[in-house]
Protein backbone atom coordinates (compact mmCIF):
# COMPACT_ATOMS: atom_id res chain seq x y z
CA UNK A 1 0.00 0.00 0.00
CA UNK A 2 1.07 3.58 -0.74
CA UNK A 3 1.91 6.06 1.84
CA UNK A 4 3.08 9.25 2.59
CA UNK A 5 6.29 9.37 4.43
CA UNK A 6 8.49 10.96 6.12
CA UNK A 7 12.05 10.57 4.07
CA UNK A 8 13.83 13.55 5.47
CA UNK A 9 13.83 16.02 8.54
CA UNK A 10 15.82 19.06 9.55
CA UNK A 11 15.58 22.17 12.21
CA UNK A 12 17.04 25.43 12.68
CA UNK A 13 18.03 26.62 16.75
CA UNK A 14 18.24 30.37 16.85
CA UNK A 15 21.46 31.32 18.33
CA UNK A 16 20.59 33.37 21.09
CA UNK A 17 19.29 32.16 24.41
CA UNK A 18 16.98 33.95 26.37
CA UNK A 19 16.76 33.22 30.01
CA UNK A 20 14.41 33.37 32.58
CA UNK A 21 16.16 36.32 34.76
CA UNK A 22 16.55 38.15 31.50
CA UNK A 23 13.01 39.47 32.08
CA UNK A 24 13.75 40.93 35.54
CA UNK A 25 14.11 44.42 34.66
CA UNK A 26 10.93 44.21 32.63
CA UNK A 27 7.69 46.40 33.65
CA UNK A 28 5.03 44.22 32.82
CA UNK A 29 1.35 45.49 33.00
CA UNK A 30 -2.23 44.01 32.72
CA UNK A 31 -4.45 44.35 29.29
CA UNK A 32 -6.16 46.98 31.69
CA UNK A 33 -2.66 48.87 31.31
CA UNK A 34 -1.93 48.66 35.28
CA UNK A 35 1.23 48.16 36.50
CA UNK A 36 2.20 44.73 38.46
CA UNK A 37 3.60 45.60 41.55
CA UNK A 38 5.11 42.04 41.83
CA UNK A 39 8.74 41.89 41.01
CA UNK A 40 9.83 40.87 37.62
CA UNK A 41 11.93 37.88 38.99
CA UNK A 42 9.00 36.94 40.70
CA UNK A 43 7.26 36.83 38.35
CA UNK A 44 9.78 35.00 35.97
CA UNK A 45 9.73 32.40 38.29
CA UNK A 46 6.11 31.77 38.58
CA UNK A 47 6.15 31.75 34.84
CA UNK A 48 8.33 29.28 34.93
CA UNK A 49 6.97 26.97 37.79
CA UNK A 50 3.48 26.72 35.53
CA UNK A 51 4.64 26.35 31.71
CA UNK A 52 8.67 25.03 32.46
CA UNK A 53 10.09 26.70 30.27
CA UNK A 54 13.52 28.18 31.92
CA UNK A 55 14.97 29.36 28.30
CA UNK A 56 13.77 30.24 24.68
CA UNK A 57 15.58 31.21 21.56
CA UNK A 58 15.70 34.20 19.86
CA UNK A 59 17.43 34.72 16.19
CA UNK A 60 19.89 37.02 15.47
CA UNK A 61 19.23 40.58 13.97
CA UNK A 62 20.46 39.29 10.96
CA UNK A 63 18.13 36.82 10.24
CA UNK A 64 14.33 36.44 9.48
CA UNK A 65 11.58 33.77 9.18
CA UNK A 66 12.25 32.80 5.56
CA UNK A 67 16.23 32.63 6.11
CA UNK A 68 15.68 30.16 9.30
CA UNK A 69 13.23 28.20 7.02
CA UNK A 70 15.99 27.67 4.09
CA UNK A 71 18.24 26.62 6.74
CA UNK A 72 15.98 23.93 7.87
CA UNK A 73 14.95 22.96 4.53
CA UNK A 74 18.54 22.40 3.68
CA UNK A 75 19.17 19.96 6.27
CA UNK A 76 15.53 18.16 5.49
CA UNK A 77 16.64 17.70 1.66
CA UNK A 78 20.11 16.54 2.28
CA UNK A 79 19.26 14.19 5.43
CA UNK A 80 16.26 13.22 2.81
CA UNK A 81 18.98 12.32 -0.28
CA UNK A 82 16.44 13.88 -2.89
CA UNK A 83 17.75 15.66 -5.62
CA UNK A 84 15.72 18.91 -4.97
CA UNK A 85 14.34 20.08 -8.52
CA UNK A 86 12.23 16.78 -7.80
CA UNK A 87 9.83 18.88 -5.20
CA UNK A 88 6.44 18.92 -6.49
CA UNK A 89 5.56 21.19 -3.78
CA UNK A 90 7.27 23.72 -1.27
CA UNK A 91 4.92 24.57 2.13
CA UNK A 92 5.98 26.90 4.14
CA UNK A 93 3.69 27.15 7.76
CA UNK A 94 4.35 30.20 9.22
CA UNK A 95 1.86 33.51 11.01
CA UNK A 96 3.61 36.36 10.32
CA UNK A 97 5.80 35.97 7.43
CA UNK A 98 9.13 37.95 7.30
CA UNK A 99 9.76 40.53 10.18
CA UNK A 100 12.84 42.97 9.90
CA UNK A 101 14.27 43.59 13.73
CA UNK A 102 13.04 46.88 15.15
CA UNK A 103 10.48 46.26 13.14
CA UNK A 104 6.50 44.46 14.18
CA UNK A 105 5.25 44.82 10.26
CA UNK A 106 5.09 41.50 8.30
CA UNK A 107 6.15 40.77 5.02
CA UNK A 108 4.31 38.26 3.37
CA UNK A 109 5.08 39.01 -0.56
CA UNK A 110 6.59 37.29 -2.14
CA UNK A 111 5.59 34.50 -0.15
CA UNK A 112 7.91 32.87 2.02
CA UNK A 113 7.46 29.66 0.25
CA UNK A 114 8.85 31.38 -2.66
CA UNK A 115 11.72 32.90 -0.96
CA UNK A 116 12.59 29.55 0.17
CA UNK A 117 12.48 28.75 -3.13
CA UNK A 118 14.34 30.78 -4.36
CA UNK A 119 17.25 30.50 -1.87
CA UNK A 120 17.62 26.77 -2.61
CA UNK A 121 17.89 27.65 -6.11
CA UNK A 122 15.09 25.14 -7.44
CA UNK A 123 14.77 26.02 -11.20
CA UNK A 124 11.98 23.23 -11.79
CA UNK A 125 8.78 25.41 -12.36
CA UNK A 126 6.29 22.70 -11.45
CA UNK A 127 7.94 22.70 -8.55
CA UNK A 128 5.08 25.30 -6.21
CA UNK A 129 5.49 26.97 -3.77
CA UNK A 130 2.78 28.27 -1.10
CA UNK A 131 2.31 29.55 2.23
CA UNK A 132 -0.23 28.42 5.02
CA UNK A 133 -1.71 30.29 7.90
CA UNK A 134 -3.16 27.96 10.55
CA UNK A 135 -1.88 29.71 13.85
CA UNK A 136 0.53 26.90 15.81
CA UNK A 137 -0.89 23.58 14.00
CA UNK A 138 0.19 24.70 10.33
CA UNK A 139 3.01 23.21 10.27
CA UNK A 140 0.72 20.07 10.93
CA UNK A 141 -2.21 21.03 8.39
CA UNK A 142 0.98 21.69 5.83
CA UNK A 143 1.61 17.76 6.16
CA UNK A 144 -2.17 17.10 5.60
CA UNK A 145 -2.36 18.90 2.60
CA UNK A 146 0.91 17.15 1.34
CA UNK A 147 -0.90 13.84 2.15
CA UNK A 148 -4.29 14.74 0.50
CA UNK A 149 -2.34 16.07 -2.79
CA UNK A 150 -0.06 12.85 -2.82
CA UNK A 151 -4.07 11.15 -2.71
CA UNK A 152 -4.94 12.70 -5.31
CA UNK A 153 -2.35 12.14 -7.64
CA UNK A 154 -0.98 15.29 -8.04
CA UNK A 155 2.55 15.55 -6.11
CA UNK A 156 5.10 12.71 -5.13
CA UNK A 157 7.57 14.52 -3.02
CA UNK A 158 6.79 17.56 -1.36
CA UNK A 159 8.82 20.19 1.53
CA UNK A 160 6.85 21.09 4.59
CA UNK A 161 8.69 23.63 6.85
CA UNK A 162 7.31 25.30 9.98
CA UNK A 163 9.32 28.60 9.99
CA UNK A 164 8.46 31.64 13.24
CA UNK A 165 10.43 34.27 14.44
CA UNK A 166 7.89 35.71 17.42
CA UNK A 167 10.43 37.68 18.89
CA UNK A 168 10.23 40.44 16.38
CA UNK A 169 5.82 40.69 17.30
CA UNK A 170 6.37 40.34 21.35
CA UNK A 171 4.80 42.93 23.54
CA UNK A 172 7.68 43.12 26.28
CA UNK A 173 5.00 44.45 29.11
CA UNK A 174 3.02 41.56 28.52
CA UNK A 175 4.24 38.60 31.16
CA UNK A 176 2.69 36.10 28.13
CA UNK A 177 5.36 37.35 25.95
CA UNK A 178 7.83 35.34 28.21
CA UNK A 179 6.10 31.89 26.29
CA UNK A 180 7.15 32.33 22.80
CA UNK A 181 10.42 31.80 20.74
CA UNK A 182 12.06 31.67 17.31
CA UNK A 183 12.82 28.30 15.12
CA UNK A 184 12.19 26.61 12.54
CA UNK A 185 11.89 22.85 11.56
CA UNK A 186 11.09 20.96 8.10
CA UNK A 187 10.14 17.56 6.52
CA UNK A 188 10.46 15.97 2.87
CA UNK A 189 7.61 13.54 2.53
CA UNK A 190 7.38 11.03 0.08
CA UNK A 191 4.32 8.95 -1.72
CA UNK A 192 5.66 5.36 -1.58
CA UNK A 193 4.82 1.55 -1.17
CA UNK A 194 5.34 0.50 2.38
CA UNK A 195 5.35 -3.33 3.26
CA UNK A 196 4.71 -2.93 6.72
CA UNK A 197 2.26 -0.04 6.52
CA UNK A 198 4.85 2.73 7.32
CA UNK A 199 3.56 6.42 6.58
CA UNK A 200 0.43 8.50 7.52
CA UNK A 201 -2.85 5.96 8.70
CA UNK A 202 -4.73 8.61 9.35
CA UNK A 203 -5.19 12.57 9.88
CA UNK A 204 -8.17 15.10 11.91
CA UNK A 205 -8.38 18.36 11.42
CA UNK A 206 -10.87 21.51 13.45
CA UNK A 207 -11.31 24.86 13.61
CA UNK A 208 -13.79 26.79 16.56
CA UNK A 209 -14.47 30.00 15.29
CA UNK A 210 -17.31 31.40 17.49
CA UNK A 211 -16.34 32.46 21.07
CA UNK A 212 -12.90 31.04 20.35
CA UNK A 213 -11.97 32.50 17.41
CA UNK A 214 -9.93 35.97 19.10
CA UNK A 215 -7.95 33.42 22.31
CA UNK A 216 -5.12 34.51 20.15
CA UNK A 217 -4.78 37.75 18.34
CA UNK A 218 -2.97 41.20 17.83
CA UNK A 219 -3.37 43.76 19.80
CA UNK A 220 -1.76 47.24 21.32
CA UNK A 221 1.10 47.05 23.53
CA UNK A 222 -0.34 46.79 27.87
CA UNK A 223 1.97 49.78 28.33
CA UNK A 224 -0.03 52.90 28.91
CA UNK A 225 -0.78 55.11 26.30
CA UNK A 226 0.77 52.95 23.80
CA UNK A 227 0.13 52.93 20.20
CA UNK A 228 -3.27 51.32 19.22
CA UNK A 229 -1.44 51.29 15.38
CA UNK A 230 1.37 49.31 16.29
CA UNK A 231 0.35 45.55 17.26
CA UNK A 232 1.47 42.28 19.15
CA UNK A 233 0.93 38.66 19.43
CA UNK A 234 -1.91 38.53 22.68
CA UNK A 235 -3.28 35.49 24.30
CA UNK A 236 -6.13 34.90 26.15
CA UNK A 237 -4.18 32.16 28.73
CA UNK A 238 -6.47 31.06 30.96
CA UNK A 239 -9.29 30.56 27.79
CA UNK A 240 -6.56 28.80 25.59
CA UNK A 241 -5.74 26.53 28.01
CA UNK A 242 -9.27 25.61 29.24
CA UNK A 243 -10.26 25.06 25.30
CA UNK A 244 -7.10 22.80 24.37
CA UNK A 245 -7.92 20.99 27.66
CA UNK A 246 -11.36 19.95 26.07
CA UNK A 247 -10.51 19.97 22.50
CA UNK A 248 -7.55 18.91 21.82
CA UNK A 249 -7.74 14.98 23.33
CA UNK A 250 -10.66 14.29 21.31
CA UNK A 251 -9.34 15.32 18.12
CA UNK A 252 -6.39 13.02 18.88
CA UNK A 253 -8.77 10.29 19.70
CA UNK A 254 -10.57 10.43 16.83
CA UNK A 255 -7.40 10.23 14.88
CA UNK A 256 -6.38 7.01 16.71
CA UNK A 257 -9.87 5.47 15.91
CA UNK A 258 -9.40 6.46 12.05
CA UNK A 259 -6.11 4.69 11.94
CA UNK A 260 -7.74 1.62 13.58
CA UNK A 261 -5.15 0.83 15.90
CA UNK A 262 -4.96 -0.15 19.44
CA UNK A 263 -4.03 2.51 22.15
CA UNK A 264 -1.19 0.63 23.29
CA UNK A 265 0.39 0.78 19.46
CA UNK A 266 1.42 4.83 20.56
CA UNK A 267 4.30 4.68 21.24
CA UNK A 268 4.92 8.66 21.20
CA UNK A 269 3.07 11.83 20.90
CA UNK A 270 4.71 14.30 19.62
CA UNK A 271 2.46 17.42 20.52
CA UNK A 272 2.94 21.46 20.26
CA UNK A 273 5.27 22.67 22.89
CA UNK A 274 2.71 25.13 23.94
CA UNK A 275 3.14 24.61 28.29
CA UNK A 276 4.49 21.68 29.71
CA UNK A 277 1.45 21.70 32.34
CA UNK A 278 -1.23 21.88 29.53
CA UNK A 279 0.52 19.21 27.38
CA UNK A 280 0.79 16.95 30.33
CA UNK A 281 -3.05 17.54 31.00
CA UNK A 282 -3.84 17.14 27.43
CA UNK A 283 -1.78 13.68 26.90
CA UNK A 284 -3.29 12.07 30.68
CA UNK A 285 -6.47 13.13 29.13
CA UNK A 286 -6.20 11.41 26.00
CA UNK A 287 -5.15 8.57 27.60
CA UNK A 288 -8.01 8.45 30.32
CA UNK A 289 -10.61 8.54 27.27
CA UNK A 290 -9.32 5.02 25.75
CA UNK A 291 -9.01 3.86 29.57
CA UNK A 292 -5.74 3.81 30.51
CA UNK A 293 -5.25 6.21 33.23
CA UNK A 294 -1.45 6.09 33.75
CA UNK A 295 0.41 7.72 31.14
CA UNK A 296 2.88 5.51 29.73
CA UNK A 297 6.47 7.02 30.69
CA UNK A 298 8.34 8.49 27.92
CA UNK A 299 5.67 8.93 25.60
CA UNK A 300 5.64 12.71 25.17
CA UNK A 301 9.23 13.71 24.20
CA UNK A 302 9.40 17.40 25.13
CA UNK A 303 11.70 20.65 24.20
CA UNK A 304 9.65 23.19 25.74
CA UNK A 305 12.30 23.55 28.32
CA UNK A 306 15.24 25.06 26.63
CA UNK A 307 13.47 26.24 23.43
CA UNK A 308 10.24 27.68 24.65
CA UNK A 309 7.31 28.08 21.77
CA UNK A 310 8.52 28.36 18.93
CA UNK A 311 4.82 28.17 17.20
CA UNK A 312 5.00 26.16 13.85
CA UNK A 313 8.11 25.06 14.49
CA UNK A 314 7.54 23.27 17.86
CA UNK A 315 6.12 19.66 16.20
CA UNK A 316 8.94 19.15 13.29
CA UNK A 317 11.70 20.51 15.43
CA UNK A 318 11.14 18.29 18.20
CA UNK A 319 10.67 15.09 15.60
CA UNK A 320 13.96 16.09 14.19
CA UNK A 321 16.08 16.21 17.42
CA UNK A 322 14.50 13.09 18.47
CA UNK A 323 15.37 11.25 15.30
CA UNK A 324 19.09 12.72 15.21
CA UNK A 325 19.41 11.38 19.32
CA UNK A 326 19.38 15.23 20.60
CA UNK A 327 17.04 14.51 23.28
CA UNK A 328 18.16 11.93 25.75
CA UNK A 329 15.94 9.30 26.68
CA UNK A 330 13.74 9.43 23.36
CA UNK A 331 13.86 7.48 20.41
CA UNK A 332 11.22 6.65 17.58
CA UNK A 333 12.09 2.89 16.20
CA UNK A 334 10.56 1.35 13.42
CA UNK A 335 6.85 -0.36 13.22
CA UNK A 336 6.24 1.97 16.36
CA UNK A 337 2.86 4.22 15.98
CA UNK A 338 3.55 7.79 16.82
CA UNK A 339 1.02 10.72 16.76
CA UNK A 340 1.33 14.38 16.12
CA UNK A 341 -1.35 16.63 17.67
CA UNK A 342 -1.14 20.65 17.71
CA UNK A 343 -3.55 23.74 18.43
CA UNK A 344 -3.44 27.16 18.02
CA UNK A 345 -5.16 30.85 16.86
CA UNK A 346 -8.15 30.40 15.10
CA UNK A 347 -8.94 28.05 17.12
CA UNK A 348 -7.33 25.32 15.27
CA UNK A 349 -6.54 21.35 16.35
CA UNK A 350 -5.41 18.96 13.84
CA UNK A 351 -3.64 15.14 14.23
CA UNK A 352 -1.99 12.57 12.60
CA UNK A 353 -1.73 9.21 13.43
CA UNK A 354 1.75 7.54 11.94
CA UNK A 355 3.77 4.26 12.01
CA UNK A 356 7.61 4.61 11.69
Amino acid sequence: MRRTQIIGTGSYIPEIVKKNLDFQHHNFYTKENTLIETEAAVIAQKFQDITGIAERRYVTDDMRSSDIAFEAAKLAIEDSGIDPETLSQIIIAHNFGDVNKHSNQTDNVPSLAARVKHMLGIKNPFCVAYDVLFGCPGWLQGVIQADCFFKAGESETILVVGSETLSRVLDDHDRDSMIFSDGAGASVLSYKDSDRDQGILSTASMSHSVEEFDFISMGKSYIPDSDDRVRFIKMKGRKVYEYALTNVPAAMKHCVEKAGVDISEVKKVFIHQANEKLDEGVIKRFFKLFGVLETPEGVMPMSVHELGNSSVATVPTLLDRVRRGKIDGQEIKEGEVILFASVGAGMNINAVCYRV
